[in-house]
């Protein structure tokens, strides 16, 4: 169990004269079974949303995501309100279904897969 998988997010912090100031953050180094649980129901309201799309239901479904990937996956090393304004707008659903399918199937992003590599 030595080398146990981990994820990361990378948020913006601020945007400076037109650069961005940005945190990575790593999942913890270990993410109990039960929240697999949790990110199967996840995807599946995701699939569920996809065949009968609403406004309002999808906001409720955004907002849960982000709870969850703060929450359960991140265990509260940022807010769900640092989330929401760290991601950007034209990746923001990816990312968070990214973080839902790191912990339902183990899948890494390439860019994890760098950074860790460089960390080690």
């Amino acid at each position: 169990m030595a080398n146990l998988k981990r994820n990361m997010i990378e948020l913006v912090k601020e945007v400076k004269e037109g650069e961005i100031v940005t945190k990575k953050y790593l999942t913890p180094v270990f993410i109990p079974f039960s929240v697999v649980y949790e990110a199967i129901d996840m995807t599946e309201q995701i699939d569920k949303s996809d065949s009968n799309k609403n406004a309002s239901s999808e906001r409720e479904l955004i907002d849960k995501l982000m709870d969850f990937v703060a929450n359960k996956i991140y265990k509260g090393q940022f807010t769900k309100e640092e989330l929401f304004n760290g991601l950007h707008a034209p990746d923001a659903i990816q990312t968070l279904q990214e973080q839902i399918v790191f912990v339902a199937q183990g899948k890494q992003t390439d860019e994890t897969k760098k950074f860790l590599a460089k960390k080690s």
